[in-house]
């Protein structure tokens, strides 16, 4: 499926020495011209209503982040089995398309870019998330250890059903649909397949959970050909330079792991490159962080950075002094910032001019109304 003919990378970002360039330099990521590398990182806020359709305070929030040299959206399910957690979006149907409409017409009102995160959670989901009460699918029948939130309470992560080699086609044309669904439908500037965090395809790409035996799983080649052909899918339905692919090689959320994620995701990454793709967008969280590499394992980011031929954006607790200097050691083209966005809507402003920044109110992350999502003010409002 992912016998394609590819276009050849764009120069830009290919080279890795040390640049002028800083948060503040204009980029060219495939089709889209950012005017600043300050990238907004994809956030749950479980604020969807009816039907996983966004509302009309999620345009309100994104708009609000429009200085941002792109905006990656929340992660958005692709099909109705592929929700994990309450009031999360989905892209596959009307309703819900024509939600995203309204939140790309704001964004581009007020002068920003913004990307569709397309998502399957895979095993971390649970029977009152998907139709029917049927169980999560999962390349194998692996539970995830710990419990998630339903909703309901907190509940032990179930036993997945692993999926038939011949069911996985229909999720690869759904990532394909909600692909063209996002850009030609809906507008928004591109989509990011998200195969990171210890969702759907990352459980393909990594041997802690795919133990499968058919053309999806065994080496490294095998199991990453699930997100090789839904890039096949999505390249082919709204054009390589409006992709981008997200990785987490050395997280363990979720209750992930590989056996040599050095090596493993040198050849996944490797095998991206026949795409053209916008971006790679690499986790891999500074010392302290969350996303941080266990210890003792190895740092996984620089060599990918070696092997993509295309822009690099890293995310993973950095400041604005850190950012400047990772972009200038060529370590990467752009950086992505999540919490720091959630409490300064203005975060490229008050970066520019050293202002503080605000803290979030963590009580009020997910879930609820305006508070802690559209409340935020602006600098000029805080210093008026």
């Amino acid at each position: 499926m992912y016998a394609h003919t590819y276009l050849i990378p764009s120069p830009l970002g290919a080279s890795h020495s040390l640049s002028n360039a800083d948060l503040f330099t204009p980029l060219r990521l495939g089709a889209v011209e950012l005017p600043n590398r300050i990238i907004m990182a994809p956030m749950t806020r479980s604020r969807a209503g009816d039907g996983n359709v966004v509302t009309p305070l999620t345009a309100e929030y994104y708009a609000q982040r429009a200085s941002a040299g792109l905006i990656i959206t929340e992660a958005t399910q692709v099909s109705p089995t592929g929700q994990g957690y309450p009031n999360t979006p989905g892209i596959h149907t009307d309703a819900q398309t024509l939600g995203w409409r309204d939140v790309a017409e704001a964004v581009h009102a007020a002068g920003g870019r913004i990307a569709a995160q397309l998502w399957h959670v895979g095993r971390v989901s649970h029977p009152l998330f998907q139709p029917n009460g049927a169980a999560p699918v999962a390349p194998s029948a692996i539970a995830a250890a710990g419990t998630l939130y339903t909703g309901q309470g907190m509940e032990p992560f179930p036993v997945p059903r692993a999926l038939e080699t011949d069911e996985i086609p229909l999720l690869v044309r759904a990532f394909g649909d909600a692909a063209k669904r996002a850009v030609f439908d809906a507008g928004l500037d591109a989509v990011e397949i998200h195969a990171a965090n210890g969702y759907l395809i990352d459980q393909f790409l990594r041997d802690r959970t795919n133990r499968r035996t058919d053309a999806y799983g065994g080496t490294v080649e095998k199991r990453c050909r699930f997100l090789l052909e839904i890039l096949d899918a999505v390249t082919t339905a709204v054009g390589p330079g409006r992709v981008g692919v997200r990785l987490s090689p050395t997280g363990t959320f979720n209750d992930m792991g590989d056996s040599d994620p050095l090596g493993h995701f040198s050849t996944i990454t490797e095998a991206l490159n026949p795409f053209g793709l916008a971006f790679l967008h690499v986790i891999e969280g500074l010392p302290g962080h969350p996303m941080a590499p266990p210890d003792g394992a190895p740092h996984v980011a620089a060599a990918l950075r070696r092997i993509f031929k295309g822009p690099v954006i890293l995310n993973g607790g950095y400041t604005r002094e850190a950012a400047d200097a990772a972009i200038a050691r060529g370590e990467a083209d752009a950086v992505s910032f999540g919490e720091p966005f959630i409490a300064n809507p203005d975060l490229p402003a008050r970066f520019r001019t050293g202002a503080a920044l605000a803290a979030p109110d963590r009580a009020t992350y997910y879930g609820g109304g305006a508070k802690g999502y559209t409340d935020y003010p602006a600098l000029e409002s805080v210093e008026a």
